[in-house]
């Protein structure tokens, strides 16, 4: 069996389909799916259907998936391993992280600065990028940790757990000339007021959209962002209310120059460190969490 055929193949289900897989392993769809055919071929076995548009494991892709998890993980060990024995000189810890771009970039350096802290060398590799990639990338052992603000779905066929650090309610921003315009105390202020929001799939999104339902409040959505540093620029420009992690008003008011118009704890955002251990053993990934929880989050 040609191993790098069956890495094809075991990218490919992790990703949920060629396209996905191509962009991780930077070839084309096409390229791998020839690939997987000649693993198809020499197994002589069906690994992937057609439904719709979409690709699913047969039974004897499943199959296949499960026996790829061992192989491929023990060899990220193997490659963990000696990565370690090759430092030379003073020895560096190397922490590989995966942020996901809806974390708040702010939220992320607090999060990540206790591991440079630690007594010893930390090497810290940061990557920013869609948490089903990330997460894809940490199946593959390409990354010791994922930050993101929600937590690793049972459906995702991952093996990883979570770790909550810390929740934080939602504070309402804007410039001080826009705060002239609005009408009336929090949250009525919000009706008919523009507003700048986080995007749909985000889980705050839509915590957001069920607390204007049940407050019958009815702003002017001007605006869906991915990147919250983007979408505070333009709060800092009066085009409009936004929100963000009561943890970072301080910080937001001073560095964009807008103001806290309220709060609400109905709203909270919540951060997971996500691993492939139950239980955490990378020192700087134990001081992480530690400080998370008894510290940036402690209430």
């Amino acid at each position: 069996m040609n191993l790098k055929h069956l890495h094809y193949f075991w990218v490919a289900a992790r990703a949920g389909g060629v396209v996905r897989a191509g962009e991780q392993l930077h070839t084309t769809p096409q390229t791998l799916s020839a690939q997987i055919k000649l693993l198809q071929d020499r197994l002589g076995r069906q690994l992937f259907r057609k439904r719709g548009r979409q690709l699913e494991l047969t039974d004897d892709g499943r199959v296949a998936l499960r026996y790829a998890d061992e192989i491929f993980g023990l060899a990220g060990e193997l490659e963990a391993a000696l990565r370690e024995r090759r430092a030379e000189g003073p020895r560096s810890l190397e922490l590989r992280v995966g942020v996901a771009d809806a974390v708040a970039k702010s939220v992320a350096y607090r999060l990540l600065e206790p591991a440079l802290n630690l007594g010893e060398r930390v090497h810290l590799v940061c990557h920013e990028w869609k948490f089903a990639d990330l997460l894809a990338d940490l199946a593959l052992h390409r990354l010791d940790l994922v930050i993101a603000n929600e937590p690793i779905s049972r459906r995702v066929s991952v093996k990883a757990f979570n770790h909550e650090l810390g929740r934080s309610p939602m504070s309402f921003f804007c410039a001080p000339a826009l705060r002239q315009r609005l009408r009336g105390d929090f949250p009525a202020c919000l009706n008919d007021a523009p507003m700048l929001v986080q995007s749909a799939s985000t889980p705050v999104r839509q915590q957001f959209d069920a607390w204007l339902a049940r407050n019958g409040l009815a702003p002017r959505i001007v605006g869906e962002f991915d990147d919250s540093a983007l979408m505070n620029a333009f709060g800092r420009e009066g085009r409009g209310v936004f929100m963000a992690a009561t943890v970072l008003e301080a910080e937001i008011e001073t560095g964009f120059g807008v103001e806290v118009i309220g709060r609400s704890a109905e709203l909270e955002e919540e951060f997971f460190a996500i691993t492939v251990e139950r239980r955490i053993r990378h020192p700087a990934v134990v001081a992480i969490t530690e400080s998370a929880r008894s510290e940036l989050f402690a209430r």
